[in-house]
């Protein structure tokens, strides 16, 4: 376990060979959720609702926020022009195709800040039906016009995890030579595994070179978006990219949420997110977006500092029994739940709570009677959880309250 009182990882993630590997450089965080978020199948979010969610992103620390895609939406221009007159402490990033008319949108509104992305595989070429030698010239074209007008580049390549490294590399410094000033390593449909995702970031960074910050973004297709963002921070990624809950199209994006965690509890990596705010966030995005979430999600999922088995419940007075870290450092609610599977020491911990007395004699009785009206209540669609009120009900039956 770690030094830290309420980390109760194992002792394997601080051997040299391992936690050697990450940087001690704080990682930051880039949040797509009104842009790439938002392309969640069904999701519409409004200019106000994007404004709420921008000061929540803010209250949790993240350092950049994607405001949106101007060009192709009017809605996402208006929610970039309330979050400007906002005061938002975190930088307001756009998102721009390689294409002039989409730079100029990010100059009408005076955005500082932008991502230009361009499809860089063979597969992803021959769907838009362009050229190497084209693409090169979009690519160039585009982001002189925003060095020109001001405008902080970072470069993102589109597929990249699937495109020629040859070529991949004259992308990334063509970008550079024109004017970008940072670097995306893009897995677009989630195509790598952890190994590759360090191996390609690692490669971006010495292309690259020293002063240019170089970002991950990953998708979720193969439910390694988590592992690859860790990875690319092990090659060298300072920044990275994703959502809340890790909403996206097909599987998702990277949740940069569980990345957060995920590198100061296993890896004890600083970093620029304020994890007590991140389950609050999460259910302000999920309200917004109006989808719901496995009770099971890491961080966030409701079922997680939840017991109902009574095997549980017996260690429920030392935490770092049942738990790998402290509900308070994502400020989370501790709780014993009674059903089908609970046991003697789960009636003691709720009457305790409920500040009810009971004898030794009474608590088999009453365990048998909440085991049967949870097994009832599944059967009929009721879930298989017993309320508090339903419990107190039980102990009034029973003469014990």
């Amino acid at each position: 376990m770690t030094a830290n009182s309420k980390i109760w990882v194992s002792e394997l993630n601080a051997r040299p060979e391992v936690r050697g590997a990450f940087p001690q450089t704080a990682i930051r965080f880039y949040d797509t959720t009104l842009r790439d978020g938002e392309q969640t199948v069904g999701v519409v979010l409004s200019p106000q609702q994007k404004l709420g969610i921008a000061y929540k992103l803010d209250e949790l620390g993240v350092s950049r926020i994607e405001a949106g895609f101007p060009r192709v939406s009017a809605e996402d221009a208006e929610a970039i022009q309330l979050m400007q007159k906002a005061g938002i402490k975190a930088e307001l990033w756009g998102f721009s195709r390689a294409v002039k008319a989409d730079v100029e949108e990010l100059v009408r509104l005076n955005l500082e800040y932008s991502v230009i992305e361009a499809p860089t595989s063979a597969i992803k070429l021959k769907a838009y039906g362009i050229s190497r030698e084209e693409v090169l010239r979009r690519i160039r074209d585009a982001v002189s016009v925003a060095r020109e007008a001001g405008i902080t580049v970072a470069f993102f390549a589109v597929d990249g995890t699937r495109t020629e490294l040859e070529f991949l590399k004259t992308v990334y410094l063509s970008a550079l030579d024109a004017g970008a000033k940072e670097l995306v390593v893009v897995d677009t449909i989630g195509a790598c595994g952890p190994e590759a995702a360090e191996y390609l970031t690692r490669q971006v960074c010495e292309w690259a070179g020293k002063g240019v910050p170089v970002h991950f973004h990953g998708h979720n297709d193969f439910g390694m978006a988590t592992a690859c963002a860790v990875a690319a921070v092990r090659g060298g990624a300072t920044w990275i990219q994703g959502t809340i809950n890790g909403m996206g199209e097909r599987a998702g994006n990277a949740d940069i949420a569980e990345i957060a965690l995920a590198l100061r509890c296993l890896y004890d990596v600083p970093v620029v997110m304020n994890l007590e705010k991140a389950r609050e966030v999460s259910e302000v995005v999920r309200r917004a977006a109006g989808y719901t979430l496995e009770a099971w999600k890491p961080l966030v999922g409701e079922n997680l500092f939840m017991r109902e088995s009574g095997a549980v419940a017996s260690q429920f007075h030392l935490p770092e029994a049942i738990e790998p870290y402290s509900a308070e450092i994502v400020r989370a609610e501790r709780r014993i739940v009674l059903g089908k599977k609970s046991g003697l020491d789960s009636i003691d911990l709720k009457c305790k709570e409920l500040g009810v007395t009971i004898t030794a004699e009474q608590r088999g009785p009453v365990l048998a009677a909440v085991k049967q009206a949870a097994v009832k209540q599944a059967a009929v669609g009721k879930g298989g959880l017993v309320s508090n009120d339903h419990f107190r009900q039980i102990l009034a039956v029973m003469h014990i309250i």
